[in-house]
């Protein structure tokens, strides 16, 4: 089988403080980053597991910063050069340091960068971007959409590599007119798919069929927005589950969703890259999209919106706002 996971353990802190991510800055107890070793390295050991049975893509989307710890750096290394390991990424603020990658083989691995202007030199994140290009690593780099970026995301676009996608995430609570959706789409012309949430209720989408979402615990859901499980992937629970279903919410507005509905030709414009976010064409000609129409909710259990953020996250909890926690994909 071919399957696809996106993976979220328990860690919730990051080295940044970044207004719009209510984990910035945040510290992990030391019994809690054992615990979120612990289930990283079963998870590591599952995906070992696999070889000869699966093929197996893996995005690792932490709440907080991963690669800051040394485990989930051991982890990338490990998956990288198992056979049946398509693909091994992380959403990262790149804070880290970059040597490790050495060990890793760089056909496999990749990495899904953000940049944060004011919370890293940026001189500093360039020459890591710099060592990326010169080690082989296929990455992406993104940048928020807010105003006060603008002048930064045009001095990074014009830095790096042609080959190189910068992406643009729309921000929560912002509202594009078509004169500032153009300013965007000039740096980034996939940028109109994250201008606005797209229409999802019962139109057919890959997660919970080939790609799936699992937490520390090992609970297996279609994807990190909807709550309904399918199993565990430790018991082998989840594979009964496995098959096509519709979309039970109203709209999709995090990327690390919408790039799987059906309904959007994004595995096209994103093949051989739909975890790393690499298009396979450095400018993809864009469809007309259409305002979505606001639909009924279906009566499904929905992930709470985000509006208080809790002391501790649950696997799942409210999502907050921010391109390297919640909705590092939008």
């Amino acid at each position: 089988m071919d399957l696809t996971l996106l993976y979220r353990g328990p860690l919730a802190s990051c080295d940044y403080d970044c207004p719009y991510c209510p984990f910035a800055k945040r510290r992990d107890t030391t019994a809690q980053l054992r615990a979120d070793r612990a289930a990283l390295e079963r998870f590591t050991g599952w995906a070992r597991s696999r070889a000869g049975e699966d093929r197996l893509s893996l995005l690792f989307t932490p709440w907080g910063e991963g690669l800051v710890r040394s485990w989930y750096r051991r982890a990338l290394v490990d998956l990288s050069h198992q056979p049946h390991v398509e693909r091994v990424a992380i959403q990262t603020n790149l804070s880290c340091r970059t040597d490790w990658l050495a060990e890793a083989d760089p056909a496999t691995l990749a990495l899904w960068c953000t940049y944060h202007p004011g919370q890293t030199p940026y001189d500093r994140f360039l020459a890591k971007l710099r060592d990326l290009a010169d080690r082989g690593i296929r990455h992406s780099v993104g940048i928020v959409g807010l105003p006060d970026n603008l002048d930064h995301a045009r001095r990074l676009r014009a830095a790096l590599p042609s080959h190189v996608y910068l992406w643009v995430n729309a921000a929560d609570g912002h509202t594009y007119d078509d004169a500032e959706a153009d300013t965007w789409t000039a740096l980034d012309p996939l940028f109109p798919y994250s201008r606005r949430p797209h229409r999802s209720a019962g139109l057919p989408c890959r997660t919970g069929e080939s790609v799936i979402s699992v937490d520390g615990d090992g609970t297996v859901r279609r994807c990190h927005f909807v709550r309904a499980e399918l199993g565990n992937l430790y018991d082998g629970s989840y594979r009964a589950a496995l098959g096509p279903r519709p979309c039970p919410l109203t709209t999709c507005d995090c990327h690390i969703g919408y790039v799987h509905l059906e309904t959007l030709p994004l595995y096209d414009v994103f093949a051989g890259g739909v975890l790393e976010r690499v298009p396979a064409a450095r400018t993809p000609v864009l469809p007309v999209l259409p305002v979505p129409p606001v639909l009924p909710v279906l009566p499904v259990p929905l992930v709470p919106r985000a509006g208080t953020t809790p002391d501790r996250p649950s696997a799942h909890p409210p999502r907050p706002a921010g391109p390297n926690a919640a909705r590092p994909g939008r």
